[in-house]
């Protein structure tokens, strides 16, 4: 005959099912945490007036005041940034979203989506996707208007306190080729059916490298993508528990929310393209987290439309045009400014006089294509007059 089963102890019996029922509720106490149920003030006494006054003072809520300390340089900046830790743990995603507007909505949102990933993300795919999602997670968000173009445009009208700072600091005078806008209008319409970028999670703050916002140490650093840091609140504010305010729909027209902002009239310059250019130079400060690429020193422009290069020895002037269309890549309006003096490379914008004076090669992509190319012919040895700094004034010609 079999032996007999030998029979569990009760207390073992007890143990194991007491173990099960601690995993199971340990289980539900951290669905609970990262949900914020546990950091929601309105589950705490006083309620509604508690959540709503932590909701007021929130470090880099939407106001009047800039988010950039005027007074730091880039390389600071970057140092005090590569200091602040990105958090630890999952990076909890955020839920698709649910586009509920009409279809004149839906066309408006898909404009300030679009033209939003191009002027803070260039020609990057994941970049631009990571843009879409703060502006998504930011409609639903208590913090801040529920229309997608209301999100962008926030603030546009003041000197400071623009959100999206394209919308006030010049940078609505640029133009993009169709390829371009093809582009961004796909990636902005597979998030208004639902696609979800999670690197960047809940995230509802960004900024470049080069600077370094109030806020950046307040909340939590959760990804970089190219240049950009992203951010979202800490404790409550910053769970899916707090990121679920419906979209309201009733967008507002993006084309009168352009024309609403002062954008420096190019015909009123000597060069639509100088006037463009220099509008976003002025406002912005070259990111210098590129490093070296193939012995040059790349500053680039936070939106990719313009460099600073630090040519590496030997370069002739073919590698320099080569070097320029490589880093530009066909996308819409850019400038590279080169210097064969790596000492003399600004590091950031606006160049100085002394940094314009010494330019080795200066070459402008427009957004009709076309190709402008100068050179210090005293260092390019053989390039044509037409192609001299300080000669025969240099004409665009159509890319080959």
């Amino acid at each position: 005959m079999p032996a007999a089963a030998a029979r569990v102890p009760m207390s073992n019996v007890r143990l194991i099912i007491g173990f099960a029922v601690a995993i199971a509720l340990f289980g539900v106490l951290a669905l609970a945490w990262q949900q914020g149920l546990f950091g929601d003030p309105a589950r705490t006494p006083g309620g509604q007036a508690a959540r709503q006054r932590e909701l007021a003072v929130l470090p880099g809520k939407p106001g009047s005041e800039p988010i950039v300390q005027p007074s730091l340089d880039p390389l600071t900046a970057l140092n005090q940034n590569a200091a602040v830790p990105f958090v630890k743990g999952p990076i909890t995603p955020a839920r698709a979203f649910n586009f509920t507007g009409s279809a004149a909505d839906r066309l408006q949102a898909t404009e300030c989506l679009a033209l939003t990933a191009m002027a803070e993300a260039g020609g990057s795919d994941p970049g631009q996707r990571a843009v879409i999602q703060v502006v998504l997670n930011r409609v639903r968000h208590p913090a801040f208007p529920k229309t997608i173009c209301g999100v962008v445009f926030q603030g546009s009208e003041r000197a400071t306190g623009c959100q999206f700072t394209y919308t006030c600091d010049g940078s609505l005078a640029r133009r993009y080729p169709d390829v371009a806008w093809q582009a961004a209008r796909k990636r902005a319409r597979e998030a208004l059916d639902g696609y979800v970028y999670k690197p960047v999670g809940l995230a509802t703050h960004y900024h470049t490298n080069w600077v370094y916002p109030y806020w950046s140490p307040s909340l939590d650093k959760v990804a970089q993508v190219d240049t950009h840091l992203f951010f979202r609140w800490r404790g409550f504010w910053g769970t899916p528990a707090a990121v679920q305010s419906r979209y309201r729909g009733g967008e507002p027209s993006f084309t009168a929310l352009v024309q609403q902002v002062q954008v420096p009239d190019p015909l009123a310059s000597e060069s639509a393209m100088d006037a463009a250019s220099e509008a976003a130079d002025v406002a912005k400060v070259g990111s210098l987290a590129a490093g070296k690429t193939a012995g040059e020193l790349v500053i680039p422009h936070p939106d990719g439309g313009a460099f600073l290069v630090g040519l590496k020895p030997g370069t002739g002037a073919s590698g320099a045009v080569a070097m320029a269309r490589r880093l530009c890549g066909g996308n819409g309006y850019c400038r590279v400014m080169a210097w064969a003096d790596r000492s003399a490379v600004p590091r950031g914008y606006p160049v100085p006089p002394q940094a314009r004076n010494r330019i080795s090669m200066s070459y402008v992509l427009d957004d009709q294509n076309r190709e402008t190319i100068e050179f210090d012919c005293a260092l390019f040895k053989g390039t044509p007059a037409g192609q001299c700094r300080g000669g025969p004034e240099a004409l665009p010609v159509d890319k080959k």
